[in-house]
């Protein structure tokens, strides 16, 4: 498939992160690969294919395991909600990935720097620069307060202040969530261009739990805009 026509992957966690790109869809389809529904059609005139993978790092990436062998996107989009570490961050903000990294990656016992990737021998993978460019041109197109920094995934809902610190320490993170390093991981492995955004549902600290359930539709809604801007102009 030749990279013009090969489609724009989109993956979300959860139905609340990718129902509003689904329902937007011309000419949508859908097919089960993996376990997976997969939703094809188009946005803007050109293909996408989008899934929502599940909660975790184990969903995610096989999610974009199987979307990549499947649909062979030249770019994948993970979009959600997320956490915020960085000072200054709001509910409904978006955190643009350049990088990212797995905080509970930990092989430290054996002499390895924390968040090292056994085999391939990272900590940090970089999203695609266009993708971070666009991402951040938008967001101050439709007045949204953004940032650009390191978002570190793990298999933990983050919600007390001893783990949000020991983040911030460890990896200098901007943003915490459970999908979008593996997502990249695999994107990396298999040569795909990715990026990844978040809008903020919580403070990843003791107030987590109170304000998530309150904040995802809106936080979410504010991905969603970002996660089309990006289709638009990609």
């Amino acid at each position: 498939m030749s990279e013009n026509k090969a489609p724009i992957g989109i993956i979300g966690a959860m139905s609340d992160e990718v129902d509003g790109l689904i329902a937007k869809l011309d000419g949508h389809r859908e097919e089960c690969v993996s376990g997976i529904k997969f939703h094809t059609g188009s946005l803007y005139g050109k293909e996408v294919v989008i899934a929502r993978c599940g909660v975790g790092k184990v969903f995610a990436a096989m999610c974009a395991t199987a979307m990549i062998i499947k649909y062979s996107p030249r770019l994948i989009v993970n979009t959600g909600v997320g956490g915020a570490l960085a000072s200054g961050l709001s509910t409904g903000d978006i955190v643009i990935a350049d990088t990212l990294c797995q905080h509970d990656m930990d092989t430290s016992a054996i002499g390895d720097p924390k968040g090292l990737v056994s085999g391939i021998n990272k900590i940090y993978f970089d999203a695609d620069p266009r993708a971070v460019e666009i991402l951040t041109r938008e967001a101050s197109a439709l007045g949204l307060n953004m940032h650009v920094g390191t978002i570190a995934s793990g298999d933990k809902f983050i919600a007390s202040r001893e783990d949000k610190e020991r983040i911030i320490s460890e990896f200098s993170a901007s943003a915490c969530e459970m999908e979008g390093c593996a997502v990249a991981q695999v994107a990396f492995v298999n040569d795909t261009s990715f990026a990844v955004v978040r809008a903020i549902s919580d403070s990843a600290d003791g107030e987590a739990t109170m304000d998530y359930p309150t904040f995802l539709p809106s936080a979410a809604a504010n991905s969603t805009k970002m996660t089309l801007s990006l289709i638009e102009k990609y």
